[in-house]
C-alpha cells in the first residue's frame, strides 16, 4: 500500500482540492433529510405557502449543487488516477526493461505482462475510487450519526450499537481479502502465460492440429482462475448481506420505537422520516467502507507485486574490480567462466516463476500441487563450465556445437544479461561488472539467434532511433545482401514491415537483422545463427563483406554450418557447456574429433 501512497503523493495539490470539493458535497447531501424535517414539522404547521415554497426551491438548489459538486469531484478523481498510474506503469516498463536476465527469468514474463495490466488496473481503480469514497463514506456515516443524535438521542443508540459489530466483521473479512487477491492474481499470471504461448505459437497449434488440446489446457487454467476469484470474492461479500440485514433490523427497530415517541408526543412526524432517509445514509456508507476494504484488498496484492519488481535490485555495478592481466591487445577474455541458469532454492512461488520462465508446461502449478525440484533442475541445468579463450582486437571467433551446447549463454555473459557464476570476463581489459550498462552494450552490434523485427518501416528498424546517417543504414543493407529486395518494395525503406515481420521472409528478416547490427559500426560484432536463412551464396558474402568493410571489429559469429565459422581466426567447439576444442579450422580437423565429423557430415552432404 505504501507504493500507492508515494504516487499519489505526487499530486497531493490535486487530491487535497477535490477531497475538498467532495467535502462540501458531501455535506450538503447530508443536509437534505434535515431540510426535508424541518419542512415537515416547523414550516407546514405555519400554514404559509410562499415559506414551503421558498423552503422547496431552497431544498431543490442544494440537491442540484450536491450533483454538481460530486460529479465535479468523481471526475477529478478519475483525472488524478489516470496520470498517478501512466506514470507508475512507465516506471514499471521501465524497471521491466532494465531487469537482469537472472530476474526477468525469475518473475516470468506472463507475471510481468499480468503486473503491467490487470495489476496496475486494479491500483488505477482504488486511486480513483479512494479519493471519493473515503471522504463520502465516512463523512456520511459520521454526519449521519450526529444528526441523528441531535433530532433524538434514544432512536440513534439503534443504530450506534450495531456499528461496532458491523465494523468488526468488514474488518475481519478484510484481513483475509489481501491473500486471496494475491493468489487471484497468480492465476492471472498462468492464464496470460498460455494465452502468450498459444498466440505467439499459433501456426505450430493449427500444423500439428493441435486446438483441441490448447483448448483444454487453456480450460484448466482458467477454472482454476475462475474458482480462485469466486471464492475471493464469495468471502469478501459477506459484509454486504450481514450489514444490510442488521441495518434494516435496526430500522424496524427505529420505526416501531418511533411511532410510540410520536405517539406519546416526544417527537414530531417530521423527525421519523428524516431519522429513515438517515438511516439509508448511513446504510450506504457502511457498505461504502466495505467497498473500500475490497478495494483496499485487491489493490494493496496488486501493489505489492507491483513493488516486488520496482524494488527489485539492480545489476551491481563493482568500479573497482581489478583490471586482470589482459594483454592490451586482446578485446575478450573468458577466464575459467562457469554459469548456470538454475535459480538458488527458494519458495515454491519464486521455483514456480522460475519454471514458467523456461517454458516448463506443466499442469502441476495449475492444478495446485508442488513442483519437483529435481525435475526443474534437470530442465533448468543448461551450464557452461569452466569456460576460457581470448579474442585478440580485429580478429573473429566461431562457437559451433551442438542445440543446447552454451554458444548463446557466451553471449548472455559477454552483454551482462546474466553474471557468471565462477570466473571473469574481460571486454577492453575491464571486468564487464566494471561498466555502466549503456558504456558497455554500447560496443556491440548484435543479431541474436531469436531476434525481432518491429511494426515499423524498414528504415525504422534498422536506424532503431539511433540518428543514424541514410548512407550508413544503405551501407549496412549492402553489406548484408538487404538492399537487394529492399529496393524492390513498394516504398523501398519506407516500406512497413508487419508485426514480427510477418509480411516479409524469413531470409529478408535475417538480413534487416543483420543491417541493423552493421550498421553503428560496431566495435565488436556478435552473429548468433544469423544466417539460418541464408542461402550459402548470401552468406559467403556476407562474411566477405564483413572482412572487407568492417576488419576492425572483433567478431564473434554463432552458426550451425562450419562454412560459416571455418574462416575464423579462431573456433571455439562447445559439447554440453564444455570447452571442447578452441583452434583454426586445420588445427581442428586434425585434433577434434567432434569438429571433424561436424564438417564431414555437412560437407559431404
Amino acid at each position: 500500500m505504501k507504493l500507492i501512497w508515494d504516487y499519489m503523493k505526487l499530486y497531493w495539490k490535486r487530491i487535497t482540492s477535490n477531497m475538498s470539493i467532495k467535502l462540501i458535497g458531501t455535506m450538503c447531501e447530508l443536509s437534505l433529510p434535515y431540510i426535508l424535517e424541518h419542512i415537515i414539522d416547523d414550516i407546514v404547521p405555519l400554514g404559509s405557502v410562499k415559506l414551503v415554497v421558498y423552503w422547496g426551491l431552497f431544498m431543490t438548489f442544494m440537491a442540484f449543487v450536491t450533483r454538481f459538486l460530486n460529479v465535479t469531484a468523481n471526475r477529478l478523481a478519475v483525472r488524478v488516477a489516470a496520470d498517478g498510474i501512466k506514470k507508475l506503469r512507465y516506471d514499471l516498463f521501465t524497471k521491466t526493461s532494465n531487469l537482469s536476465g537472472t530476474r526477468f527469468d525469475s518473475f516470468g514474463l506472463a507475471s510481468l505482462t499480468s503486473r503491467m495490466t490487470s495489476d496496475s488496473y486494479n491500483v488505477q481503480n482504488f486511486m480513483a475510487r479512494v479519493q471519493t469514497m473515503a471522504v463520502r463514506a465516512p463523512i456520511m456515516l459520521i454526519g449521519g450519526i450526529i444528526l441523528t443524535l441531535t433530532m433524538d438521542a434514544q432512536l440513534a443508540l439503534v443504530l450506534i450499537i450495531m456499528l461496532p459489530i458491523l465494523m468488526g466483521v468488514v474488518l475481519f473479512i478484510s484481513n483475509r481479502g489481501i491473500p486471496l487477491f494475491d493468489r487471484v492474481q497468480s492465476r492471472v499470471d498462468d492464464v496470460v502465460r498460455i494465452m502468450r504461448e498459444n498466440i505467439s505459437g499459433i501456426r505450430v497449434v493449427k500444423a500439428l492440429s493441435r486446438e483441441d488440446h490448447e483448448m483444454d489446457r487453456y480450460k484448466v487454467t482458467n477454472d482454476a482462475l475462475a474458482r480462485e476469484d469466486i471464492h475471493a470474492n464469495r468471502i469478501m461479500a459477506i459484509p454486504g448481506p450481514f450489514m444490510e440485514i442488521c441495518l434494516n433490523v435496526g430500522l424496524s427497530i427505529v420505526v416501531l420505537l418511533g411511532a410510540v415517541r410520536v405517539d406519546n408526543g416526544a417527537i414530531e412526524p417530521g423527525v421519523i422520516l428524516a431519522f429513515l432517509t438517515y438511516f439509508n445514509v448511513i446504510l450506504q456508507a457502511v457498505m461504502g467502507l466495505n467497498r473500500i476494504f475490497v478495494m483496499i484488498s485487491k489493490a494493496t496484492a496488486s501493489a505489492d507485486r507491483i513493488a516486488l519488481v520496482l524494488s527489485d535490485a539492480p545489476d551491481q555495478l563493482v568500479l573497482d574490480l581489478a583490471r586482470g592481466d589482459v594483454p592490451e591487445d586482446v578485446c575478450i577474455r573468458f577466464d575459467h567462466v562457469s554459469f548456470n541458469y538454475f535459480t538458488p532454492a527458494g519458495s515454491e512461488d519464486e521455483s514456480a516463476r522460475s519454471a514458467e520462465a523456461k517454458g516448463i508446461r506443466s499442469m502441476d502449478k495449475v492444478s495446485d500441487q508442488p513442483i519437483d525440484r529435481n525435475e526443474l533442475e534437470k530442465e533448468e541445468g543448461r551450464i557452461l563450465e569452466d569456460i576460457s579463450f581470448d579474442i585478440k582486437r580485429g580478429q573473429s571467433l566461431g562457437i559451433i556445437g551442438q542445440t543446447g551446447s552454451g554458444k548463446t549463454t557466451i553471449i548472455n555473459l559477454l552483454m551482462r544479461f546474466y553474471d557468471a557464476t565462477e570466473g571473469c570476463i574481460y571486454v577492453d581489459g575491464r571486468d564487464v561488472r566494471s561498466y555502466e550498462k549503456d558504456g558497455l552494450r554500447n560496443k556491440f552490434g548484435v543479431v541474436f539467434q531469436n531476434d525481432i523485427i518491429f511494426a515499423d518501416s524498414i528504415y525504422g528498424n534498422i536506424d532503431f532511433e539511433r540518428g543514424l546517417s541514410y548512407k550508413a543504414i544503405r551501407k549496412s543493407a549492402d553489406d548484408s545482401g538487404a538492399s537487394e529486395f529492399i529496393d524492390r518494395l513498394e516504398g523501398g525503406y519506407e516500406f512497413k514491415a508487419a508485426i514480427h515481420g510477418a509480411n516479409l521472409s524469413g531470409g529478408q528478416k535475417q538480413r534487416i537483422m543483420i543491417s541493423r547490427a552493421l550498421a553503428g559500426d560496431p566495435k565488436i560484432l556478435i552473429l548468433d545463427d544469423s544466417s539460418s536463412a541464408l542461402d550459402y551464396k548470401t552468406d559467403a558474402a556476407l562474411r566477405k563483406a564483413i572482412r572487407e568493410d568492417y576488419g576492425d571489429a572483433t567478431t564473434i559469429m554463432i552458426a550451425q554450418r562450419v562454412s560459416s565459422v571455418m574462416s575464423c581466426n579462431n573456433i571455439l567447439v562447445l559439447d554440453d557447456g564444455r570447452m571442447v576444442a578452441y583452434g583454426t579450422h586445420d588445427e581442428l580437423l586434425e585434433s577434434c574429433e567432434l569438429y571433424r565429423k561436424i564438417f564431414e557430415h555437412q560437407m559431404k552432404k
